[in-house]
């Protein structure tokens, strides 16, 4: 499972997480990612908000409740063996 370190807003500080599965939809990149590489872990999903041609991805939580329960039926089916709970 690849790690990636994110960076916190306003902050040095930097997070891991786990990803576990990514989709492109309407032209927007999604990310699931969790804090536990094995077990019960929390899961997020996120946003990529980068612009086509930047070094660095920006991503945010996806918040909206519309857009969270969409997408995590989405990965719910691509992750057959994994129960989402949002």
């Amino acid at each position: 499972m690849e790690k990636i370190g994110f960076q916190l807003p306003d902050s040095n500080e930097t997070v891991d997480f786990f990803v576990l599965e990514q989709t492109r939809i309407n032209g927007a990149d999604y990310i699931l990612v969790t804090d536990s590489e094995d077990g019960d872990g929390e899961a997020l999903i996120l946003k990529d908000l980068s612009q086509d041609g930047e070094q660095e991805a920006v991503y945010e939580i996806v918040e909206d409740d519309d857009e969270l329960e969409a997408l995590s039926v989405i990965f719910g089916e691509m992750l057959e063996d994994v129960d989402l709970t949002f």
